[in-house]
This record gives structure tokens, C-alpha cells and sequence, in this order.
């Protein structure tokens, strides 16, 4: 059952936006990072909005903003984040070498759904959303990616396409591991290896939990999970309520829940009728958690 464990290390209020804008996104900041700068190495453009930063990798620890999808539980969102903690120093250094640095701006896209697959991509900073788009032109959200991870999978050696997109929510420092690469580390750095193996078993508990709630739960227990979850991370105790310190918009939900904007524009408004949670100025205030484990733990 899902708890309000993380709710008591969240700090201050923040207020979320204006009459006018209800469920308007505005993702966090990310921390900026340490990093050591190294010598610039060409870089093969990968996407036409991508930029060029310098060789460092800062492999943060990502204990600040976790990763976000669809799951029963927010225990092992961000255990992915720590892929790459079995490295010595000398093997980040060698890394780092091999690695090449790159700036995307919010808003533009790190790979293209299609695109040819030239390697993977360790996010410093910012977050990544990643999504499917269906022939019909609907998305589905995978994940927002935090740093820490890892995207561009599940192809790590090149070869092929990728299958779905990442795009960024806000400013990302991104380390991008081409194909040829991440074969050298393969083969010359075996703590590597495991590395990667550990972070490939992360992203497949993530979309085997992600194939379950989409199995398993009806899209109103998924849209209470998704609220619950959201109340985990980013909730703050306000009387009896929690309020939601994080933004997002009805498109956003429906995506994530794997409905329609419409459809979630209606449930929202259904819960304020039953008063299970309240919309006022962008702030999302859950009135009635125990109302919400009632739709996912009802007889």
C-alpha cells in the first residue's frame, strides 16, 4: 500500500502556477553538478538541436530528483541512477575519455523515434522524457529520466533504430557513449560490463512494471496510482491534505496513464466533485489519499 514516507523530507510549499493555467508543467531545476573538464573532442551530430559542451562527466548520484514512471511502488524508481557506481577512478576516467559531452536544450530532442541507433546517452543534468508515438500519432510515456541513467537503449552496441524518442524537460548535460565505445569498455573495463548489465536489468524492471499496470489496471487505477505516486515524491503534509510540489499538465497525465486528455480532464473534475482532491491556481492538493487506495485496493 502505498504510504507518505517521502513526504516528510519534502521542505517548502512552492506555489505552481496561475488561475489560468491548471495543471500547467514547470519541471524543477536540476542541481548543477561538479564536473572536470577535459579536452573537447569532435562531435558527430546526433540530433540538429544538439550542442557541444566540453569531454567532463560528473556521474552524479541523483539522490535529489528521482525518476518517474509508471509503477505499484516508488522504491525502485531510481535505482538505475547507480548504474555506473561500481567504477573506480581511473575506469570514470577512462569513461570520460571515451565519452563525449553534449548540451540539449529544453525542449528539443536527444534521439528520434526510427532514428539510426549510434549509442547510448548517461544524462548529467536535467530530465529526459522518453516516449512511444503510435502510428495514429498518440504518445505514451516511458519514463522521465533523472540523472544518473541511461537512455538510448535497449541497443547498446549499435545497429538498428531506436524505438522510441527522448526529448528534454528542461536544460540537459548529457553524456553521449558512441557505439564504438561503449565496445572498447565492453571488452578492456569488465566492472563495465557489469555496469551496464545492472543498468539494462533497471530499465527492464521499469517497463515490465510499466506492461503490468497497463495489463492489470483499469486506466482510473492507473491515473490513482499516478496521483499517489506523485504524492510520495514530490507531496508536502498540509493539514489532512498533500500538496502535489510538482506540475504537470492534463496531456502529461493522459500519457503517462495511457488515456486521453479528455479523459483525464473528466476524471480530474470527478475527483473535485467527490472532493478527493482540489485544483486551485496549478496547485494539485490531494484531499483524500485514503479515497485514492480505495480505487487500487478495493475488494
Amino acid at each position: 500500500m502505498t504510504t507518505l514516507k517521502a513526504i516528510q523530507r519534502t521542505g517548502k510549499i512552492r506555489h505552481l502556477g496561475t488561475a489560468e493555467a491548471t495543471l500547467r508543467v514547470e519541471w524543477p531545476q536540476q542541481r548543477q553538478h561538479a564536473s572536470t573538464t577535459g579536452t573537447a573532442q569532435p562531435l558527430r551530430v546526433v540530433s540538429p538541436q544538439v550542442r557541444v559542451a566540453d569531454n567532463s562527466l560528473s556521474l552524479p548520484h541523483a539522490n535529489d530528483t528521482s525518476a518517474l514512471f509508471m509503477s505499484e511502488t516508488i522504491d525502485e524508481l531510481n535505482i538505475g541512477a547507480h548504474f555506473l557506481d561500481r567504477l573506480s577512478d581511473d575506469e570514470r576516467t577512462r569513461l570520460r575519455e571515451l565519452g563525449r559531452r553534449i548540451v540539449v536544450r529544453q525542449g528539443d530532442t536527444v534521439f528520434n523515434q526510427g532514428e539510426h541507433h549510434e549509442g547510448i546517452f548517461i544524462i548529467e543534468r536535467g530530465q529526459v522524457r522518453v516516449y512511444y508515438t503510435a502510428p495514429s500519432g498518440r504518445e505514451i510515456t516511458l519514463a522521465y529520466w533523472t540523472p544518473g541513467h541511461f537512455i538510448g537503449g535497449p541497443e547498446v552496441s549499435g545497429g538498428g533504430t531506436h524505438m522510441w524518442s527522448g526529448v528534454a524537460i528542461d536544460d540537459c548535460e548529457i553524456m553521449l557513449l558512441p557505439s564504438a565505445a561503449l565496445q572498447k569498455l565492453l571488452s578492456q573495463i569488465p566492472n563495465f560490463a557489469m555496469a551496464l548489465i545492472d543498468g539494462l536489468v533497471a530499465k527492464g524492471k521499469c517497463y515490465s512494471s510499466m506492461a503490468q499496470m497497463l495489463g492489470t489496471r483499469s486506466v482510473i487505477e492507473r491515473l490513482a496510482q499516478y496521483l499517489l505516486n506523485l504524492s510520495e515524491l514530490y507531496g508536502s503534509p498540509d493539514g489532512d491534505a498533500v500538496i502535489v510540489n510538482r506540475k504537470v499538465t492534463h496531456d502529461q497525465i493522459a500519457a503517462m496513464v495511457g488515456s486521453t486528455r479528455q479523459w483525464v480532464t473528466m476524471m480530474l473534475k470527478r475527483f473535485q466533485a467527490k472532493r478527493i482532491v482540489s485544483i486551485e491556481g496549478g496547485i494539485i492538493r490531494i484531499e483524500r489519499i485514503d479515497l485514492l487506495e480505495q480505487i487500487l485496493f478495493k475488494e
